[in-house]
């Protein structure tokens, strides 16, 4: 049985990026509404629990939460469910899912610091992070090994907005990370990941950059 599924979000959110990778990979239709979140409409205040993006709305009716149990839904519902089998390696991709998400708000101090020693700390901090998942990736191309997993889904966001600085302001957030950068890349050439974003993803997100008067706005074209 299908269901209609209606994402909410904003145009630049990670969060529900992850979730759109799932729907493309799995080749599964959707309609996704984005919202201004500094003037979000009345009726997403009534259907969102926290009023935070994203939110998915099932058949609509049911209203779900949570990006890591949004990407969750999604692959159950279109089975099989895209995660290790064993319970391990399952407990261990939904750990890691949670480290990611960790990353994700490392990675918005590093886009809206205001001057260089708030961004170097962030910087410094993200790539500490991703040391420890380095540490843990031990199968190529994905991953878990041959096939895409929600914790490729996961991780492809923070890698598009790596990608979008290093191409005005090489930042060397993957250096010392060789596997993880492997991974990086192979996740971006994905059609899958390349149209989980809006046309004008890059110059939105540049946008925003100066409209935050951060530190990186003077790098990337206005």
């Amino acid at each position: 049985m299908s269901h209609h599924l209606r994402l909410v979000s904003f145009k630049l959110c990670p969060f529900v990026q992850r979730s759109v990778i799932v729907l493309n990979y799995c080749q599964i239709p959707y309609e996704i509404d984005y919202i201004d979140l500094m003037n979000p409409p009345d009726w997403f205040k009534a259907l969102s629990p926290l009023g935070k993006v994203p939110i998915v709305q099932v058949d609509h009716e049911r209203v779900i939460f949570e990006s890591a149990v949004i990407m969750e839904l999604v692959s159950e519902l279109n089975p099989p469910l895209l995660h290790p089998h064993d319970l391990l390696d399952k407990a261990h991709n939904r750990a890691w899912i949670e480290y990611g998400s960790a990353m994700l708000g490392t990675q918005y101090e590093l886009v809206i610091a205001q001057d260089e020693p708030s961004f170097s700390k962030a910087l410094n901090t993200l790539k500490e992070q991703l040391g420890r998942v380095e540490q843990q990736m031990h199968a190529t191309p994905f991953f878990n090994g041959e096939q895409l997993n929600l914790i490729d889904a996961a991780y492809a966001p923070l890698f598009m907005r790596l990608a979008a600085l290093d191409k005005h302001h090489a930042l060397h957030a993957l250096a010392n990370t060789p596997k993880v950068k492997a991974w990086a890349e192979h996740l971006l050439a994905l059609d899958a990941v390349k149209t989980s974003v809006v046309d004008d993803f890059e110059p939105l997100f540049y946008q925003m950059l100066h409209k935050r008067k951060s530190y990186l706005a003077q790098f990337v074209p206005a």
